[in-house]
């Protein structure tokens, strides 16, 4: 594939007309160009987030249902996701997926600066290599240690994120 049509894909232009992608490509500097695995890193980290965040939400709601009793319905537990405070940990990843997706799928043009700013953010987002003893550190830690898949999951966003491999604790 041409570089200008894989950069079009890669920058979800494909999906424009092609006046707008070529007014968007012809303001993008070189520096734009090399930032594009940074483009594609988010892309990743966004799909990694995703499976996180559900296998998080699924570890908690069996932990919420020990304590409180089984969740009846599908709504039910989205009532509590949403207001209940005993999910309230996981809110700050759902707000940031939605920020990636706001980014990834922009009409204006994401400068590289940005892409690395989200991903910066993504490195404080969770407590990946953290002692600290938080409640979201402890939950997040104990969820690790508990559940492999999320174990597995928190060794990629490591590896993704460019973080040390071991984990405190």
């Amino acid at each position: 594939m041409p570089t200008e049509a894989r950069l079009k894909t890669l920058a979800g232009y494909d999906k424009m007309d092609n006046v707008t992608v070529n007014a968007q490509l012809d303001r993008m500097t070189d520096s734009t160009f090399r930032s594009m695995p940074a483009y594609e890193k988010l892309r990743t980290l966004r799909s990694l987030l995703l499976k996180l965040h559900k296998a998080l939400l699924d570890a908690e709601q069996d932990s919420y249902e020990r304590v409180h009793g089984p969740i009846t319905s599908k709504g039910e537990l989205f009532q509590l996701v949403i207001s209940d405070e005993w999910f309230d940990w996981l809110r700050p990843i759902s707000q940031f997926i939605v920020r990636i997706d706001e980014t990834i799928s922009s009409k204006e043009l994401v400068s590289p600066n940005q892409l690395h700013v989200l991903l910066a953010a993504a490195r404080d987002l969770l407590p990946l290599e953290s002692a600290a003893d938080s409640e979201t550190a402890v939950r997040y830690q104990r969820a690790v240690q508990n559940y492999p898949a999320i174990a597995t999951m928190h060794a990629e966003m490591m590896e993704l994120l460019g973080l040390s491999a071991t984990t405190e604790g």
